[in-house]
């Protein structure tokens, strides 16, 4: 079957946005009435915010948001990646991977950085008009149902009905599923064909066209638990294929980041989010040596009140942030204080006022703060809370990469 969608190319190309560093001013602030005063040090190319809404593929919204700015930093035209197209894949994946290991694997909707080169190396990649992810009657993602259903069939088929075995029929009718909510998709997703940019492309030939090989990408993370300059899978539920990151120290992972954005390479970020510094609503993530300071998000108050006393409220100034240490960060992951939550995308750095830096974050939570989607996280935040990235293997400073050979 050809899956042509050739009228809808113009439709396409002349609606969508144009790509742009993300704030055009020099100097900003957090919020309106903030007495933050953020100056740019650095910022990169990104495409417009999307919206995950409610599903739990941020992994690959902030990835297709990384691959989209890829895109863009070797000189070919923008465009709207399928998010969709890779949460399908990895689905089928996870379900395959779930019963090979008799339901002993995580099935989620969640994922990692790692999830989109392996769909890429084998299924390519498609434009978001393509695959739009959309096909259940509804108008934003809202996967509760769709995950509901899969994960019913997948522990259903792992108890082994049918005479203590698995049919040939199971695979076929689980794509039926995913079919049905998220589009159809040949058994050969190189049957499909699509025009853009005046040209006719597979999914394999597309990603080929866009210059994105999967092999270019590695993830870095910064744990003790395994020695330093060692490749692990890191321990954590929605690693469901065991793919390995490399093992850095909490400075060498800062400065991995930092010197990508200083060398044209955005970075994308997989974090714990559930701090009280962390405000996506109010544009920062911090973490504050005294919590009280972030102890209400929803004041616009320069000042607290707690318990007679005034506090200085860390959402509208600057105030002291922790000394994060290696220990710090190996006991949080130790104790289930720092949790996989989140993958986002680094786009560059600003300082504030007093020369304390923060990366520029773009979010997938939809245009919904002061910053339009975009929030600023202090280095000890990110040195504490920070799970994995992942780069383009260019991006990685020379002495570190010298240690990655295996």
């Amino acid at each position: 079957m050809k899956f042509y969608l050739a009228p809808l190319t113009l439709f396409f190309v002349s609606l969508h946005l144009p790509a742009q560093k993300p704030f055009q001013k020099e100097i900003l602030t957090n919020k309106e009435g903030s007495d933050y005063r953020f100056e740019i040090v650095t910022q990169l190319d990104a495409t417009p915010v999307k919206n995950q809404y409610r599903t739990g593929t941020c992994w690959s919204f902030s990835t297709m948001s990384f691959l989209e700015s890829e895109i863009l930093r070797k000189g070919k035209p923008q465009v709207n990646l399928s998010e969709m197209w890779i949460a399908r894949h990895a689905y089928t994946g996870k379900a395959q991977n779930y019963l090979r290991r008799d339901g002993n694997n995580n099935f989620g909707p969640g994922g990692l950085f790692h999830d989109i080169p392996w769909v890429i190396k084998n299924y390519g990649l498609v434009p978001e008009f393509v695959y739009p992810g959309l096909a259940y009657g509804e108008e934003k993602h809202n996967h509760s149902e769709l995950h509901a259903v899969l994960k019913s069939m997948v522990e259903t088929l792992n108890k082994k009905p049918q005479g203590g075995k698995l049919t040939t029929a199971w695979l076929k009718a689980y794509k039926g599923i995913l079919d049905a909510y998220l589009g159809f998709v040949p058994e050969n997703p190189e049957e499909m064909t699509f025009e853009i940019f005046g040209k006719k492309f597979t999914p394999r030939s597309f990603a080929e066209y866009l210059d994105i090989n999967p092999d270019d990408y590695v993830e870095f993370t910064s744990f003790t638990h395994h020695p330093f300059y060692t490749w692990f899978a890191l321990e954590i539920p929605d690693n469901w294929n065991y793919q390995q990151a490399f093992n850095v120290t909490m400075d060498e992972l800062t400065l991995i980041v930092e010197h990508a954005l200083m060398n044209g390479y955005t970075v994308a970020w997989g974090s714990d989010v559930s701090e009280k510094g962390f405000s996506h609503r109010n544009g920062l993530a911090i973490m504050p040596e005294d919590e009280r300071t972030v102890s209400d998000k929803k004041s616009r108050e320069k000042f607290l009140d707690i318990d007679g006393e005034k506090i200085p409220n860390g959402f509208m100034q600057p105030v002291k942030e922790i000394e994060v240490t290696q220990e710090m960060r190996q006991d949080a992951f130790e104790r289930k204080l720092t949790t996989d939550d989140h993958g986002m995308h680094i786009v560059g750095i600003v300082k504030d006022q007093n020369g304390k830096k923060y990366f520029i974050v773009k979010n997938s939570w939809g245009d919904t703060n002061d910053l339009n989607g975009f929030f600023f996280v202090s280095y000890p935040y990110f040195k504490y809370k920070t799970t994995m990235i992942m780069v383009h293997k260019d991006a990685v400073p020379k002495d570190i990469k010298k240690k990655m050979k295996k």
